[in-house]
């Protein structure tokens, strides 16, 4: 009996054990099951979380980058604008160096030009000291300045083909000139340096000034064209023979660029020899002479005797040379 009862305590001790155990069991399975959803739950939200933050990284990375390139663009593009702005600056400055040279050499030309120049000035004194001679003297000093206290003016024009094609303008704007420095006088005359008149119905008479005769002077003058050798002697010669007066008050206006003639001596004794003095020692008309700058890019003796010839001429006869240039 002691047996029987004792293996009967021993199966139902074991029987609560074993119950116990598979409540346990069914207790943490329980326990697992109704907690395992919500780690999950938070574990997805976190992980979303954590993905939205990268999310908004990437964003914000993907907006530097863009930033960044488009920093990198300008910085290029302003990169380009320099380094054209640089190719200007050389090309100016290549420029300037080219304008320098060009300048270093005009500077050397007006050098040698105003060197030629003084020598040239130079052989007119000595052409002009060989053609008037070793003994030839001046009995004063020279006059400056043109005198116009005269009533009556007479225009001798070379009109040869050299004035003509090359300094015609420029005698049409100096006759105007001077017919302005008189604004009235009581007389005028134009005959070229042959003695021709260029009005030949007032051939030994005065033209009478008035504007529509000075008018008709430019106007015929710019066509008009007799026959000259060069010589200013005849039409000199004969406006003192013909229209001098001692009671007048005359000028005589030699425009011309040339001389053809041999011995300057011989022209300056042929006119003192009509244009004599008078009891108060004054010549019976003045001598003003022009010269034109037709042959000062080849200058040759017959220049240089033109410009001794009138400049004495004008000195011995109470006038003035002018010697215009180009």
């Amino acid at each position: 009996m002691r047996s029987r009862r004792g293996i009967e305590e021993f199966s139902v001790s074991f029987l609560d054990v074993i119950c116990c155990g598979f409540g346990a069991i069914i207790l943490l399975l329980m326990i697992t099951k109704t907690v395992e959803p919500i780690l999950l739950e938070k574990s997805n939200q976190n992980l979303q979380g954590q993905v939205q933050q990268r999310e908004q990284a990437l964003f914000e990375i993907r907006g530097q980058i863009r930033e960044l390139r488009r920093q990198i663009n300008s910085s290029s593009s302003d990169l380009d604008t320099k380094l054209t702005q640089l190719a200007d600056l050389k090309r100016q400055l290549q420029q300037i160096l080219g304008q320098f040279d060009n300048l270093s050499e005009a500077q050397e030309d007006i050098s040698t030009e105003s060197l030629q120049l003084a020598e040239a000035k130079q052989s007119l004194t000595d052409e002009m000291q060989r053609l008037l001679g070793m003994d030839f003297k001046r009995s004063s000093g020279l006059v400056g300045g043109i005198t116009v206290d005269s009533e009556y003016i007479i225009f001798i024009i070379d009109t040869s083909g050299s004035m003509q094609s090359v300094a015609w303008p420029r005698v049409l704007q100096k006759v105007s000139e001077t017919l302005s420095i008189y604004p009235q006088v009581k007389g005028i005359q134009i005959m070229n340096d042959m003695g021709d008149y260029m009005f030949s119905r007032y051939a030994g008479a005065w033209i009478e000034d008035t504007p529509a005769l000075r008018n008709s002077i430019i106007t015929t003058l710019q066509t008009w064209a007799p026959f000259s050798n060069s010589s200013p002697v005849e039409g000199i010669t004969m406006a003192i023979n013909t229209y001098y007066d001692p009671e007048k008050r005359i000028s005589l206006y030699v425009f011309g660029d040339d001389y053809t003639g041999n011995s300057i001596e011989e022209v300056v004794e042929a006119v003192e020899a009509v244009n004599v003095m008078d009891e108060r020692g004054r010549r019976r008309v003045r001598i003003h002479a022009v010269g034109f700058p037709v042959y000062l890019d080849r200058p040759n003796a017959r220049v240089y005797r033109f410009a001794a010839l009138m400049r004495e001429l004008a000195f011995r006869n109470d006038g003035t040379f002018v010697g215009l240039a180009e």
